[in-house]
């Protein structure tokens, strides 16, 4: 026994408890919450027993019949379900433009009281003799001990929650606090690349690779959407980094919030250089379980947000089931990178159970690198957060919210994946 305690001692001063250590239920929704959610006439499902019986498609099983059991065959049945997302969720994104221009427009060493640099850069792209400029704020810690590992917020909030001059401050994005942990914090807004806007999403990147297009006719049903740009503005972030010598790009985590995790998890999955990626709270389009029909729907998301995905992905409204992917595939086209889904206590609409199970399903891909399967009947009870070797979990108390504790916990996997 105590060597055992001596091998979980890491773990548990991290914030991390495993579940076999735990001996605690796993976490299971409010009983009063789901009866005032049931209660509200809504036609959305809060309820586990109305759960619908399904099928996940199998990750591991090749669009011919083939199993993959080894990190060379993954690749090939990598692309495969690459190939699905965008033809049925995300859309096509065109990669780099033809060229590509880092201007720093700000340089502070020091800032926040000399403990951080701050760099504010322009990064300008230009296509076929188009132009589209957006910034990356980046604080990085003041010390000597080499290039530090950053993480990288797709903000779609207002630009006030990454304020660079920190007159405002927020846990949405705490600075100081992941400075003093001794990791740099990136921040780009979502809005600067695609408008959060069915009528307007063009009028950035898109616009950039598509010009004024016939704007009589509809898109190509593949054709990508703001979720997609989005992430697309994370690589080219990326791209700024590998120029960067004060920052290791190859630890860089990308993450988000609701809207901006379902773009971070579409940019890891995509783009192999980040290390680590971090969905909080994305639900329905991102790490939720699509098939359960849980909170938000499919048939919800693409009426209310048209402008997020491909326009095919509407064709599977109310037909999850004939869906050729679901979001636990999403997550395992990361593999064997590093995963964390993050859920809030009273986020049902965004069915944290659902974002668990996607977590515990594709872990059987992780596997194949011989990293832990995650039990579907294991997620872990209210905030005792969970590592299952590459993967993490955990659900906080409160709504639908980034805060201080869920970026601490992010930390601390940060802390057991590269020191």
């Amino acid at each position: 026994m105590n060597v055992i305690l001596l091998a979980l001692l890491p773990l548990m001063l991290l914030g991390f408890a495993t579940r076999a250590a735990a001996q605690t239920p796993s976490w299971e929704a409010d009983p009063e919450l789901v009866e005032r959610s049931r209660g509200s006439g809504t036609e959305f499902n809060y309820d586990e027993s109305r759960v619908p019986s399904f099928t996940l498609p199998d990750p591991l099983v090749t669009t011919d019949g083939s199993t993959v059991s080894t990190p060379a065959e993954w690749e090939d049945r990598r692309v495969e379900i690459l190939e699905l997302f965008r033809s049925n969720v995300y859309g096509r994104s065109p990669g780099q433009p033809d060229s590509l221009r880092f201007e720093i427009r700000e340089e502070n060493e020091g800032a926040m009281d000399g403990s951080a640099i701050l760099r504010r850069i322009a990064i300008h792209s230009r296509h076929a003799e188009r132009e589209h400029t957006f910034e990356l704020t980046l604080f990085l810690p003041k010390r000597p001990s080499g290039p530090a590992p950053v993480f990288l917020l797709l903000n779609n909030r207002e630009p006030s929650h990454t304020d660079p001059t920190r007159a405002e401050q927020s846990g949405f994005w705490p600075a100081e606090e992941v400075i003093a942990r001794g990791y740099g914090i990136a921040a780009i807004q979502n809005d600067d690349l695609a408008p959060d806007d069915a009528e307007q999403f063009r009028e950035g990147v898109i616009r950039l690779f598509e010009g004024e297009g016939d704007e009589g006719g509809p898109r190509a049903v593949d054709a990508w959407g703001a979720l997609a740009a989005w992430g697309w503005g994370a690589s080219r972030a990326m791209d700024y980094f590998e120029t960067d010598p004060h920052v290791d790009a190859s630890r860089v985590a990308v993450l988000g919030h609701s809207r901006g995790g379902k773009a971070a998890l579409w940019a890891g999955a995509e783009d192999e250089r980040f290390a680590l990626v971090i969905s909080n709270e994305s639900g329905a389009g991102g790490a939720a379980l699509s098939r359960r029909r849980y909170g938000e729907t499919v048939e919800r998301i693409t009426s209310s947000f048209p402008h997020w995905f491909a326009r095919r992905f509407t064709d599977f409204s109310n037909r999850e089931d004939a869906l050729p992917v679901d979001q636990h595939m999403l997550l395992a086209l990361i593999a064997p990178r590093a995963v964390y889904v993050a859920s809030a206590d009273e986020d049902l609409w965004a069915d944290p159970r659902g974002e668990f199970l996607s977590l515990a399903h594709a872990s059987p891909v992780f596997a194949v690198w011989d990293n832990p399967r995650v039990d579907p009947n294991d997620m872990p009870p209210l905030e005792q957060p969970a590592i299952f070797g590459r993967l993490a979990y955990h659900v906080r108390r409160g709504s639908h919210n980034l805060t201080s504790y869920d970026w601490m916990r992010f930390l601390d996997f940060g802390d057991h994946l590269w020191r």
